[in-house]
């Protein structure tokens, strides 16, 4: 009898369910993935940051379930004399499944060997723990919190002494599509506390918007071209940041 009873709750909440699968819309990767970019840009900017001028950054990804390996690459010029390199890589393995995406991003500056992770102030590579949870396909609402872990990440405490900082971002991110290929994207981001990113505290470190239209080559091939403005209100220099970038894409 309870079971009976039961039957008109158990299909109405079925049926809410299927109907709010729009929360939850992520299948479950089956298989091997993988996917590569390349890209020039006129400007590297990150998180608020500008890190260097002109520059081709190209990027590939191998997954299998949801784990997944990614390597990413720069090489640019610090400024438009084009007399500095400064070639970075980037290594992240990660999980993601369900809207979430929990990696580990080891960046590598080649001012220093490979898997250095003594704590420079102003140099060297860089360990990251980073989460990032983003609602769904159809509400692209993201966010990201990064922490560093090791590496390139000290500060002067009260006492004048170099400690590690465990410098964090915190930002809200969101893509809409519009029509043609169009699709805006705009972040906010900052950092909650003293760290490398504001030596001060917890500030605003950037607002972003992007500009993206994609023309489909093949049916896992495209192109991009980009029109991005970064505005860092708490940067000395630099405050407000214009980057072009022309790409192309496999997925």
């Amino acid at each position: 009898m309870m079971i009976i009873g039961a039957l008109p709750f158990l299909i109405n909440a079925s049926a809410y369910a299927e109907e709010s699968r729009w929360l939850d819309d992520y299948h479950a990767k089956v298989g091997l993935t993988y996917n590569a970019q390349a890209r020039v840009q006129t400007s590297y900017l990150w998180r608020g940051l500008y890190c260097g001028a002109a520059n081709i950054q190209a990027s590939a990804n191998v997954g299998y379930g949801g784990l997944y390996f990614d390597m990413w690459w720069n090489i640019g010029v610090t400024d438009w004399t084009f007399k500095v390199f400064e070639p970075e890589v980037d290594l992240s393995l990660g999980f993601a499944r369900w809207g979430l995406d929990v990696f580990l991003l080891y960046i590598h500056n080649f001012n220093c060997p490979f898997f250095d992770f003594h704590n420079y102030a102003d140099r060297g590579n860089r360990l990251e723990l980073d989460v990032r949870y983003t609602v769904s396909s159809k509400l692209p609402l993201s966010i990201l919190w990064a922490t560093r872990i090791s590496a390139s990440d000290a500060i002067l405490n009260e006492h004048g002494e170099w400690v590690q900082a465990y410098s964090s971002y915190l930002e809200l991110s969101y893509t809409q599509k519009l029509r043609d290929g169009f699709s805006l994207y705009g972040a906010i981001g900052m950092t909650p506390w003293k760290s490398v990113y504001n030596p001060n505290g917890a500030a605003l470190q950037n607002i972003e918007l992007r500009l993206r239209k994609d023309w489909s080559v093949a049916e896992h091939c495209g192109v991009m071209l980009q029109a991005q403005m970064a505005v860092s209100p708490m940067q000395p220099t630099n405050v407000i940041n214009l980057n072009a970038a022309f790409g192309v894409y496999l997925k």
